[in-house]
């Protein structure tokens, strides 16, 4: 679904039209989707805006979805797929080995073996269960709201009602590990190791977002890498200290009833136990000891600017307001999100910490040329918890 918005509707009967049609409006097209959800955009020049929104409306309401175009998109799917960067199999991999069987267990693209069943009578059933007008939500940023309410009504009031088929199950938090040796063109071994923490209902999700600043990281050749004035965790702990870490990255991943919290890192594969080690005495180090007053206030203020620097951009505006609303059925003004991250206290912190790490199994995934060096999952767990009781907690 992704790949075929924007081509042919039955209103322009090729991409090629949509693509001319938006370059004479001065203006662009694009979509993209992940587990939950699913965009579609124009970017246009507002005097031009009931164009693009007749055109928008064609591509969700009546695309023709032809055999031909379906056969094309699945070659581009095969070469996406040849194309992965590691750190993309790193992540699939991660929700793989974390929810199993479960549906955010699937993998979001399609295995190179399954590409060939795909045809254009499934994606048509695909349409005709999700897009209901109950499960969708029009957004807009630049544009006056009783404008946008009109050209709703204008153009997508042709939309079902009724609620669309059952098709959220949830997924069940189960822990494990992933392991794909893949040949990657730098050599480097990609490990990353999560945790279970609350989605984007639970009242974890702004201590977890200030969490993943406090870690920070990054790579260690980045413009603001160590030595420059990075001062997150991951920089001054990891990058600073260990010469052979390529790269240290707290990252985050949430859905509608869970979520992951994690630490990804890369090296070379000779050293790929020791950053394996090390991820997990950093996770593990926020359940023995207080984060400092200093990083939480840095991890604070930052995680602020990101926001509001992040909402200045229309495009990242209008999809806030659509997911928002999508997520929660209201939209949540910056000073109330503000006040949420300034209430975040160290208490907090090592309370989800502890949660996350010691309520079910950790999940550790790794891509890379060679694995060998990686711990099993088993002995993964025995380590650490030698090394932990070692602390003496």
């Amino acid at each position: 679904m992704e790949l075929l918005a924007f081509q042919s509707t039955k209103t322009h009967p090729s991409a090629a039209q949509i693509v001319a049609r938006m370059d004479t409006l001065g203006g662009s097209t694009f979509a993209s989707s992940s587990r939950e959800q699913l965009m579609y955009c124009v970017d246009i020049l507002r005097p031009s805006v009931q164009e693009a929104t007749e055109i928008l409306a064609s591509t969700i309401l009546t695309p023709l979805i032809t055999e031909q175009e379906v056969t094309e998109l699945k070659q581009v799917m095969a070469y996406q797929m040849q194309d992965m960067i590691p750190e993309m199999k790193l992540g699939e991999g991660l929700h793989v080995a974390a929810y199993k069987a479960s549906q955010l267990g699937r993998t979001h693209f399609c295995p190179p073996d399954k590409i060939a069943n795909l045809n254009a009578d499934m994606v048509r059933e695909f349409r005709s269960s999700h897009f209901a007008a109950t499960d969708m939500v029009l957004a807009g940023a630049g544009i006056e709201h009783d404008r946008l309410v009109d050209l709703g009504h204008k153009y997508f009031s042709s939309l079902p009602s009724n609620k669309g088929s059952s098709h959220s199950i949830k997924s069940t938090y189960v822990g494990g590990e992933y392991r794909l040796e893949s040949p990657t063109i730098d050599g480097f071994t990609r490990v990353a190791l999560a945790c279970e923490v609350g989605g984007w209902h639970s009242d974890d999700l702004v201590p977890t977002c200030v969490l993943q600043i406090l870690l920070g990281g990054g790579s260690s050749f980045s413009a603001g890498g160590p030595g420059k004035g990075m001062y997150s965790r991951l920089y001054r702990e990891v990058l600073n200290r260990f010469y052979w870490a390529e790269s240290a990255e707290a990252f985050t991943s949430f859905h509608s009833e869970t979520g992951l919290l994690g630490i990804s890192g890369s090296a070379k594969p000779e050293k790929s136990r020791d950053l394996t080690r090390v991820i997990a005495e950093h996770f593990a180090k926020l359940t023995v000891d207080y984060v400092t007053d200093e990083e939480l206030d840095r991890a604070r203020n930052m995680l602020k600017c990101n926001v509001l620097t992040q909402l200045e951009s229309r495009l990242v505006l209008f999809e806030d307001i659509g997911r928002q609303i999508l997520t929660y059925g209201h939209r949540e003004d910056t000073a109330t999100m503000c006040a949420k991250i300034d209430a975040v206290t160290k208490e907090q912190i090592m309370d989800l910490a502890k949660r996350a790490f010691f309520s079910k199994p950790p999940t550790l995934a790794a891509v890379g040329d060679d694995l060998s060096y990686i711990p099993k999952y088993d002995e993964f767990i025995t380590e650490f918890i030698t090394w932990f009781n070692s602390q003496k907690v």
